[in-house]
């Protein structure tokens, strides 16, 4: 398939921080709550998981925010320059975010989240629950870079 193509909401977040600041996700409080297309039904069975992968849309980033090439994570100077697709910043091609955050609970069509690095109004494009099977297998490397990044962000 090429071109381009359309995707609808699922849901929204609701959250306290209306900033996409970078740290302390695990202090802000967030809900998704589906859009009236879905029933209670769609949620289902996901609390007996205790964690879900959101995919959503960083809403917020201007076109001009939007990188195609390498650059300083953050724009630390510190921190090496790298391409878009070695980082998890907020201005990549197609502005999707992706988190994996453990869930509170389920409430009609509401799921009750911690860890979740998305802001206030942004659109859910998907909810997957998190299996160990589709978990990486063997070891994971990382630079220290990567590292030095997430030291605050939870």
């Amino acid at each position: 398939m090429t071109g381009s193509f359309t995707v609808k909401p699922i849901g929204h977040v609701t959250a306290q921080r209306t900033d996409p600041i970078d740290d302390d996700w695990d202090a802000v409080p967030a809900s998704i709550t589906l859009d009236t297309r879905f029933d209670e039904e769609a949620l289902m069975g996901l609390d007996a998981f205790s964690h879900v992968e959101v995919i959503y849309l960083f809403h917020q980033v201007p076109d001009e925010e939007v990188e195609g090439k390498a650059r300083h994570p953050r724009g630390n100077t510190d921190w090496p320059c790298v391409g878009i697709f070695a980082q998890r910043g907020k201005g990549r091609p197609n502005r999707l975010g992706a988190t994996i955050a453990r869930i509170d609970r389920v409430d009609g069509r509401t799921l009750h989240l911690t860890g979740l690095d998305a802001i206030d109004g942004t659109p859910v494009l998907d909810l997957k629950p998190v299996m160990k099977g589709f978990l990486p297998r063997g070891d994971i490397q990382e630079p220290d870079w990567a590292g030095e990044i997430m030291a605050g962000y939870w």
